[in-house]
């Protein structure tokens, strides 16, 4: 099918482009940027008139459900809300049932998500088998069963030998090693430690949970020269040190979660389990750095955390509810919203949802528009005004800190290899 979209504002982080013209798409990719060939028949127009034209969004961490936890998000309904949300790549976290940790169970779940033929799927394989942290998984299998990298999703790796040998092993042959930093005693409260857990009787978790995870796993990137990619990180500390090791040349990367960049424990209230969250939400000088440091660079990407729970498991007492939240639909406008009040700017705001991921992911074509790449982008029409809304979201995960929050910028279509998948 040839597309052309038609007078949109052309926007490419990667490359630095931002004019106001036509797109043409043709096979699956994209034929040209600005002026369109004059033999060129198009099937379908979309007139992108007051919009922007932007590369697919790519989401680091989206919990997709599938295998296991089908009572809560199925693959069909988390894929339509990604592509609704103009995501179209989305990384998923090995902690499925069963775990991802043999070729068959990737391959099984990468097969599923083509059939959909809506976002593109690449998995994280566990970096222990049954993400126990004792016995290391088949790396070089899952890798050719298509993971992008290994972690132990929020699972915390306690035994640092163990650690160790599987930062040497993935070193040995060029894998990524993807952590949440949370040392796994200090990590086990509810609620960020400061005086509003204090007041509420919330078992804390300091912020030392994470920095000393961070000093752990960048001592032993110094003597493995591992790459690590640290998810989700959330407290000021943590900012600092991923600071200081990128400035001593470590291979490392890091995002952040939307919950993270825009809210603080205050926004817990009167016990509100919607966020009851994973990194738990910290202060308003911790939300602070973690900004700066994505508007700087040293936090590469932003991400969804998209992890939908059903009602039953948010109903509890703030303490017993299941943490998650669903967020595929509101990276957008999030981020659209972070990169004009923190004053980064629009550019900076679509890249750390596109071409910073991306170049994390290694993946060919994706997070950029370029003539002759692959056509997987979304038309945003910034100006739309919305409310979140549980029973308006496409996810089968309902559950949001964000609920009826008023949003600006939302997805109008959505193209994966050329095709609309949303729109």
């Amino acid at each position: 099918m040839n597309i052309l979209i038609s007078d949109g504002r052309v926007l490419d982080p990667a490359s630095g482009l931002d004019q106001t013209g036509d797109v043409a798409i043709a096979d699956g990719r994209i034929l040209s940027i600005g002026n369109t060939p004059a033999d060129f028949e198009a099937t379908q127009t979309i007139d992108a008139a007051g919009c922007l034209v932007v590369p697919g969004l790519v989401d680091l961490a989206a919990r997709l459900r599938e295998p296991g936890y089908e009572h809560e998000g199925m693959l069909e309904s988390e894929m339509a809300a990604a592509v609704a949300g103009g995501v179209t790549s989305v990384v998923c976290p090995p902690d499925t049932d069963p775990v991802l940790d043999e070729p068959g169970l990737v391959e099984m779940l990468k097969f599923r998500a083509e059939k959909l033929q809506r976002a593109r799927l690449f998995p994280l394989g566990a970096l222990t088998r049954g993400l126990a942290g004792e016995v290391l998984t088949e790396m070089a299998e899952l890798t050719e069963a298509g993971c992008i990298g290994f972690g132990q999703a929020d699972v915390p790796l306690g035994d640092t030998q163990v650690l160790q040998r599987a930062l040497l092993y993935a070193s040995t042959f060029g894998y990524t090693v993807w952590l949440r930093p949370q040392d796994r005693d200090l990590g086990k409260g509810v609620a960020a430690s400061g005086p509003l857990a204090t007041r509420l009787g919330l078992t804390g978790i300091p912020a030392a949970a994470e920095t000393i995870a961070i000093f752990t796993i960048v001592e032993l990137m110094r003597s493995t020269g591992a790459r690590v990619h640290l998810c989700r990180l959330s407290s000021a500390g943590g900012v600092a040190l991923v600071r200081a090791a990128k400035a001593e040349g470590l291979p490392l990367s890091c995002d952040v979660s939307i919950n993270s960049l825009h809210l603080a424990d205050t926004d817990i209230g009167y016990f509100d389990s919607r966020a009851r969250l994973n990194p738990p939400l910290r202060q308003q000088r911790d939300r602070d750095a973690l900004s700066a440091g994505l508007a700087d660079g040293t936090i590469d990407a932003l991400v969804s955390d998209h992890t939908p729970v059903e009602a039953d498991a948010k109903t509890l007492p703030f303490a017993e509810s299941e943490p998650g939240a669903t967020g595929l639909e509101l990276l957008l406008p999030l981020a659209l919203q972070w990169g004009e009040r923190s004053g980064a700017g629009l550019a900076r705001a679509i890249e750390v949802v596109s071409a910073a991921p991306a170049r994390l992911l290694g993946a060919e074509g994706i997070g950029r528009l370029a003539k002759g790449g692959v056509a997987d982008l979304c038309v945003v029409d910034p100006a739309i005004e919305w409310q979140v809304l549980p029973d308006a979201l496409r996810s089968q995960g309902k559950h949001t800190p964000f609920r009826d929050y008023a949003l600006s910028g939302r997805a109008r279509f959505t193209l994966v290899g050329g095709r609309v998948v949303h729109g």
